[in-house]
């Protein structure tokens, strides 16, 4: 047998094959996956995003913080490699976009969810200062849809329904005696404001039991009208979960000492009742409060707070399920030297 000759890599031929390994490499880096990833982000102060009539300038070191989270589309080699990134965590997009809606419709929903949250924790603060808000009915907020139900693709988050087949509704309660009156199969129109427009949406029913429903899941709508100006400006930031920061804020602009000299993060979807809603990211968010070398981080009650001490490594934190609460839970922290 005459011997086979030995294969030698040129210095041509590595740089060949050392450009296709760095083209795949960048190519896996650059194209975006199916998966999102979530990552922390620095807290940062909430006084700077907010204007209140009448402000007062804080007398002390403290300070109110909000965090959030860097949420984009996990690269290829991300997602196969674990997120690559301290803190971070990969979701399926089953779990970051609402059934039927796409990338920019949920980031849309996120702008609209953030204005509504700035107008209750306006709301909430100012109540808690003894001054008088209005709050009418408008109609019934959609607040969450079913998967694989009529009103996937159809409507949205946010979306505030304000009549039923052409009757006007106020209320939740409203919407649930209209659909009361179907059966399985029979149609439904919704007239519903989405942002600044208005919408009409034609459904058919399916049956939940001996129940006619399209899948919806329904909140209180509410005009709310302040006795003073207050505005808030988070820039495209979305979601409902800083509104316990922000009416941490507008209390401690009103002149109230609120962080009693200390620095202190917040999380929590505020309702005009004063109750504080759990939120998503709590991992991220204990991250991007400890970075930001907080001495406090106020978050929802239950599940948000076990989770939240899972990642604290020193840092306080002080679980509330409202408003009032938060406030005695910062009133009763020792003196800040």
């Amino acid at each position: 047998m005459r011997p086979r000759p030995l294969r030698v890599l040129t210095p041509g031929r590595l740089l060949g094959a050392g450009l296709v390994l760095l083209v795949v490499a960048v190519a896996l880096w650059i194209v975006p996956s199916n998966d999102y990833i979530f990552l922390p982000d620095r807290a940062h102060p909430v006084a700077p995003l907010v204007s209140v009539q009448g402000k007062h300038e804080p007398r002390d070191h403290g300070g109110i913080y909000y965090v959030d989270v860097v949420v984009r589309k996990a690269s290829i080699l991300e997602s196969l490699l674990g997120g690559l990134h301290d803190g971070a965590d990969l979701v399926p997009s089953t779990n970051v976009d609402p059934p039927g809606v796409n990338d920019a419709q949920r980031q849309a929903v996120d702008l609209r969810e953030m204005k509504l949250s700035q107008q209750i924790a306006a709301a909430v603060a100012l109540r808690s200062a003894g001054l008088k808000v209005s709050a009418t009915p408008t109609g019934a907020l959609v607040s969450d849809i079913a998967p694989g139900m009529p009103a996937v693709g159809k409507l949205e988050p946010t979306d505030v329904i304000v009549a039923v087949d052409g009757k006007r509704v106020r209320t939740p309660d409203d919407v649930s005696a209209a659909m009361a009156k179907k059966h399985p199969g029979d149609p439904v129109t919704f007239t519903v404001q989405r942002g600044s427009g208005t919408k009409v949406v034609h459904l058919r029913t399916v049956a939940a039991g001996n129940r006619a429903v399209v899948g919806i899941f329904l909140d209180q709508s509410e005009d709310i009208h302040l006795p003073i100006p207050v505005s808030i400006d988070s820039g495209d930031i979305g979601g409902p979960s800083a509104g316990l920061a922000f009416a941490l804020d507008v209390l401690e602009q009103l002149g109230i000492n609120v962080d009693h000299g200390y620095k202190v993060a917040a999380t929590g979807e505020m309702f005009l009742d004063g109750h504080v809603g759990p939120i998503g990211g709590i991992k991220q968010k204990v991250i991007g409060a400890r970075e930001a070398g907080v001495d406090a981080f106020l978050v929802p009650a239950g599940q948000n707070a076990i989770d939240a001490r899972k990642y604290a490594h020193g840092l306080r934190i002080i679980p509330v399920d409202s408003f009032r609460q938060a406030l005695r839970a910062l009133a009763t922290l020792p003196p800040n030297a």
